[in-house]
């Protein structure tokens, strides 16, 4: 039997979520493993229980999965399970990332710099010249950079719109299978898309764009990239929902402020206002936040070891990256007694000075 059959067939099992597959494979050691365990095994499985094991039938999993396999061969949709070399980096380090996403179109979801750009539906004039404007300069700093967005109206398809206008690839996450284009209108978009990038999706091919979908599929979007910028968004909007989970994977979130007597610019003033998104004006904010400007200017490393004075708290960092390997911000932070943002600004000096290279995810590594 084919493996990716099984490994869709994980994908549909009722009431068993991402994190849920995980444990199971987990616990019976392989994908295969899980269709040859007895309901007995599985129901010892924690979080799995009698309730959740009744629904795993797997002679009928594995027959919904064949269909959904012959439609993505005879599509040429690419499938990536989370346990595969090629799923996206920055994805798989989200605990509740998809187990497998579907991808219509040629991208490398791991280039150096990955943004999100997200919003309101009813978007301004302002908000959409933001955008572009936003795009214009990052996309002639870094011709590299990767667009990522939601392909629905408004802040999202002026992003896709930008990315296409500038010539950098977008990926465009949607909250449907590939047998849909939701909104209809942006199926010419959607076509381009393809072409200078990608459709994703976490969904089988006769998925519908049902409103709970589009919360699921918010996770792509902010997993996917280095950072997340919300453009314009009231007080309550799917945006909101995108930068909160940008958030909760440890990745950078901006926001564009507007007016205080603007509502489409209520919720990025909240963002700022309650620190869980960084001001950006620009594209220049969003390159200096992000580290990137420093590329234009890498230090001569060699022989660093004989010309750089290290401070005392740059030598405990460096030792603690000798010794742990990669390692995440707030944990170099709680492991040496030093407060976050002394860490934040030791690592900059490290990086700046080509002894210390940061990964996605707020990781560090030591060169």
């Amino acid at each position: 039997m084919d493996n990716l059959q099984m490994k869709i067939a994980l994908t549909m099992i009722p009431q068993i979520g991402p994190k849920l597959v995980r444990r199971l494979v987990s616990y019976a050691g392989s994908v295969e493993a899980v269709f040859n365990e007895k309901r007995r095994f599985l129901e010892k499985i924690p979080g799995i229980g009698e309730v959740r094991a009744t629904h795993f039938d797997s002679k009928k999993l594995l027959s919904g999965a064949e269909k959904e396999l012959q439609y993505i061969q005879k599509e040429g949709i690419l499938s990536l399970f989370y346990l595969d070399k090629d799923y996206p980096v920055r994805l798989r380090e989200c605990e509740d990332a998809p187990v497998i996403i579907y991808v219509k179109g040629t991208v490398d979801f791991n280039v150096s710099k990955v943004i999100s750009i997200v919003g309101t539906r009813n978007a301004s004039e302002y908000g959409k010249s933001c955008t572009e404007e936003i795009v214009a300069y990052l996309a002639a700093q870094y011709p590299d950079l990767l667009v990522v967005s939601g392909l629905a109206y408004g802040i999202d398809i002026a992003a896709h719109k930008a990315a296409l206008k500038y010539n950098i690839k977008t990926i465009a996450a949607l909250a449907h299978g590939f047998r849909f284009i939701y909104p209809s209108l942006h199926s010419n978009y959607a076509k381009k898309i393809v072409a200078q990038g990608a459709l994703v999706t976490e969904f089988q091919s006769d998925c519908k764009p049902d409103p709970g979908n589009f919360v699921s599929r918010n996770r792509i979007i902010a997993g996917l990239a280095d950072a997340t910028l919300i453009v314009e968004s009231a007080v309550k909007g799917g945006a909101l929902i995108t930068a909160d989970l940008a958030n909760s994977y440890n990745r950078e979130v901006f926001a564009v402020p507007g007016r205080s007597s603007d509502i489409l610019s209520g919720g990025c003033n909240n963002l700022i206002k309650q620190n869980k998104a960084a001001l950006a004006e620009n594209g220049s904010d969003i390159e200096f936040a992000m580290g990137w400007y420093m590329e234009k200017k890498k230090p001569v490393l060699i022989q660093k070891s004989f010309f750089i004075q290290l401070k005392p708290e740059e030598e405990k960092i460096m030792q603690y990256l000798q010794e742990k390997g990669d390692s995440p911000l707030d944990e170099i932070g709680i492991s040496l007694g030093m407060p976050v943002a002394m860490v934040s600004a030791t690592l900059l000096n490290l990086e700046f000075s080509g002894l210390v290279k940061t990964l996605p995810g707020k990781y560090y590594r030591k060169i």
